[in-house]
This record gives structure tokens, C-alpha cells and sequence, in this order.
């Protein structure tokens, strides 16, 4: 990797910056993995590598806040295809109860391409089970690969069927040994450091999987390790009235009286909260990954997220698992929830800025990196670039409006100043090589 990259003339760029400034024919200068220049006019240094981005839209990289890698070999299963949340969990339960080591590295090494094809530069990932020796390091050892900067979270299922949890008991875990594999990944790969390509979190599956006593102990171990808190919430009408029924409360209820809201935590989906519990995420500055295609695709409804916005509430988007949406395109999910507020509300509801916005820069904050989301002098050089000469935009009269006329993968993607994707292609991985192995460990898995 060069010290230098200039990314010179590009046709429109969009920083995200606290100005929120949108410059034409503009640079970018890259040094060390950071933005070191921002502007008009600039001249490359001795040796720098120039990339001429004349007819392109220059943006941050996308920031995808919700994941779960391991489903990428499971999309499109017949048996969940049409079944709401429950039913589609009772379908793939005994199929990913296959799953070892390999197929995690392998799902979390297609997933993730195909996010950096779709302009993704962060993700985070939710991996709950670990069947056969899994382990959350076979994801992590896939993301560095791939070459994206990467939030795992150490999910974990407590409660199986025997006890009147979701899950079969063959994938839960004993309660002890989820905290002390938590310790242990955390020590092992979390860097708190800015820059940093690899943050851990911790995540137990969801309320109907695991226990109050497991959702305590990892809110208090996440906050003596200094990381974040994640997990599913108010999803659906069948998860309001689960809590209703063994909780007494409604979901915002019992999140706050397990210390499972603050700056620390982002829930995803958050489809049903109501007036209060958005009060309650404003005040105490809890984040939610919202994701429209997954909650589209299973029919749970569409979240409230202008009148989330429109409270103050941090907000990103999740493309969510891979069996449950089932693509893995973060700049078809920033599409998709603007057009989901605008039928739902009005074509003035979200534009295609405020949108792309939610995709980059928000996800950034609701992850906790202030080091990345935004162009600007000193940010991370996380950096998509969309060539909006092809036919996806052809005849648009405004360059910066992606989602409303523009292509759906990214000409060339940096992460810490890394080019992963070059002229439309992924530069990290033998990706014929990975789609043949992948289709190799599918046609095992539904033997």
C-alpha cells in the first residue's frame, strides 16, 4: 500500500462533515490509512498513486450496524422463505446446528465481500451459536482477510425449548461459559485504539433466548472490558407480546431495568417502539440499527425512524442476516428505508442525502467510532467511490442523489487506505475460489 493515494477530480463529493459540505471536481489525499487533505486542486506528493475519479461520486464508506454472516450459506431456504420470525428461526435452527469452523469463515468471507461491493467499509456482526467448535475468532480471521474494519459481538443462546426458549438445546450454552469465552475474545482481539480494525462487543441472541441473569452479567462484564452492548429488541408484534407475557413489560422496560440502555448500546431493529421507549433511547443516548429490508422480508412491519430521528436518536442501518433479507447490500438498505418512510409518510419524509447519511456517518456514531463516517481531514480513510457514468445513472441531474439513480456497487472501496475494491472487483480474495467453496459447503449442508 502506498503512503500516499490521491483521489483526484472527483464529479461530486460528500463529506458528512459537521458542515455537511458537497464539493465538485474535488480531491481527496490519503496518508497513512487517515484523510490528510480535503480540497480543490490538489497535487499528488513524490510517489504518491493517483486514482483519477472524473464522473464519480466520492462518499464515506458505508457502515453496516447489524449482521449475521453465518446465514450466508442459508438464503433462500424453501422451508423459511414465507414464515414470519418464529416460524423462520424454528426452520433454520436445525440446518445451522451443522455449522463448524469452516462454514463460519467461509459465510463471514462472502458476506463481507459482498458488503464491500454494496460500498461498506465497518461492519459489525451478531454471531449467537457455535456449533461443532465455532468460534467468534473463525469471523474475525475472515474480516482480516477480506480486509474490512470489523465490530463482532459475542452472541450467545441460554434457553432452549426445554425451558420454553426459542432454540433448540443442542445450540445453547451454559451461562458460565458464554461470560468466560466473552473474557476471553475481548482480551484476545478488542483494540479500543482509533484506527482500530477490530472491536469487540458483547450480545446475548434476544430476550426469548437467554436469560435476565445472562443479560445482567453481560451489561455489567461489557462495561468493566470498556465495550459495547448489543441485541435484538421490539422486533415484532409476536417479541411485544412475549414481553408482555413473561416480563410483565414492554421491551424499552426491560432493557432499562437490565442496564441494557446508554451510549454503550445499539439494539436492532426496534420496530415497535412506542412514544416512550423512543424517550427513553433519547435520553439515554441507546442506538438501533434499523434494518427495512429484513423486517420487510419477514413481515414484521416498518420502524418508526423519522419519528426516531426527529427525536434524537442515534440511528444506523443493518443489512441483518442473509437468510432474512436475502442480500447483503448496504446501499439497497439506505434505498429501501427511504422509500419505506416515504410510503408510509410522504415523499418529504427522507431524502436521498439524509438517507445516505443514516448510512454512513450514523452508523459510524451508533458504533462508536468517531474516527470514521465522515470525509474530513484526520478520519479514518474508509472511502467509496461510485462511477455515475453507468447506465444506473444515466440521466440523473443530480450527481449526489445515489439512492435515487445510481449504481449498486462501488467502482473502488479503501478501508484504512487500502484499495479492497478495484475497478468493481474485490482485490483481497481469490473470490471464484471462495463462491466454489462456498457452494461446496451448501450442497453439504442440505444433504
Amino acid at each position: 500500500m502506498p503512503c500516499e493515494t490521491l483521489i483526484r477530480g472527483a464529479a461530486r463529493l460528500l463529506t458528512m462533515d459537521d458542515a455537511d459540505l458537497r464539493l465538485d471536481g474535488a480531491d481527496v489525499r490519503i496518508k497513512d490509512g487517515v484523510i490528510a487533505e480535503v480540497g480543490i486542486g490538489l497535487e499528488p506528493g513524490p510517489g504518491a498513486d493517483v486514482l483519477n475519479a472524473e464522473g464519480c461520486l466520492v462518499t464515506p464508506g458505508l457502515v453496516n450496524t447489524h449482521h449475521h454472516l453465518y446465514q450466508t450459506l442459508t438464503r433462500a431456504v424453501p422451508g423459511a422463505q414465507d414464515a414470519l420470525l418464529f416460524g423462520w428461526l424454528r426452520t433454520l435452527y436445525p440446518i445451522w446446528a451443522r455449522f463448524g469452523p469452516e462454514e463460519m469463515y467461509v459465510s463471514a468471507q462472502v458476506g463481507l465481500a459482498e458488503l464491500a461491493l454494496s460500498g461498506c467499509t465497518l461492519s459489525s456482526d451478531h454471531l449467537y451459536l457455535y456449533p461443532n467448535g465455532s468460534r467468534l475468532d473463525d469471523t474475525i480471521a475472515a474480516a482480516s482477510d477480506i480486509g474490512l474494519r470489523f465490530h463482532p459481538t459475542r452472541g450467545a443462546m441460554s434457553i432452549g425449548e426445554s425451558l420454553g426458549g426459542l432454540p433448540p438445546d443442542a445450540l445453547v450454552e451454559n451461562e458460565a461459559a458464554i461470560i468466560e469465552d466473552s473474557i476471553r475474545v475481548i482480551d484476545a482481539h478488542h483494540d479500543p485504539r482509533p484506527g482500530s480494525m477490530v472491536r469487540v462487543g458483547v450480545a446475548p441472541c434476544s430476550p426469548f433466548s437467554v436469560s435476565r441473569d445472562l443479560m445482567r452479567d453481560a451489561a455489567i462484564l461489557a462495561r468493566d472490558k470498556g465495550v459495547m452492548l448489543h441485541t435484538h429488541l421490539a422486533e415484532n408484534d409476536e417479541d411485544i407480546a412475549y414481553s408482555l407475557e413473561k416480563f410483565g413489560c414492554r421491551p424499552g422496560q426491560y432493557a432499562e431495568d437490565l442496564g441494557w440502555t446508554g451510549d454503550d448500546v445499539w439494539h436492532a431493529h426496534c420496530v415497535k417502539l412506542d412514544a416512550q421507549e423512543i424517550d427513553l433511547f433519547v435520553r439515554s443516548r441507546t442506538g438501533v440499527a434499523h434494518c427495512p429490508c429484513s423486517n420487510c422480508r419477514l413481515g414484521s412491519g416498518v420502524a418508526p425512524l423519522v419519528e426516531m430521528q426527529n427525536a434524537g436518536v442515534k440511528v444506523g442501518l443493518g443489512v441483518d442476516g442473509s437468510a432474512s433479507n436475502d442480500i447483503g447490500s448496504l446501499v439497497a438498505e439506505a434505498r429501501q428505508a427511504m422509500l419505506l418512510q416515504r410510503v408510509t409518510r410522504g415523499a418529504d419524509a427522507m431524502s436521498a442525502h439524509a438517507a445516505l447519511r443514516l448510512a454512513t456517518r450514523g452508523g459510524a456514531e451508533v458504533l462508536g467510532r468517531s474516527d470514521c463516517g465522515q470525509l474530513a481531514p484526520g478520519f479514518r480513510a474508509d472511502i467509496a467511490v461510485w462511477d455515475m457514468r453507468s447506465v444506473a445513472a444515466a440521466g440523473s441531474w443530480d450527481m449526489g442523489a445515489l439512492l435515487l439513480a445510481g449504481p449498486q456497487q462501488v467502482r473502488d472501496l479503501f478501508v484504512e487506505g487500502r484499495r479492497v475494491v478495484a475497478d468493481g472487483h474485490v482485490t483481497t480474495v481469490d473470490m471464484p475460489k471462495l463462491l466454489e467453496r462456498q457452494r461446496t459447503l451448501a450442497h453439504r449442508l442440505q444433504d
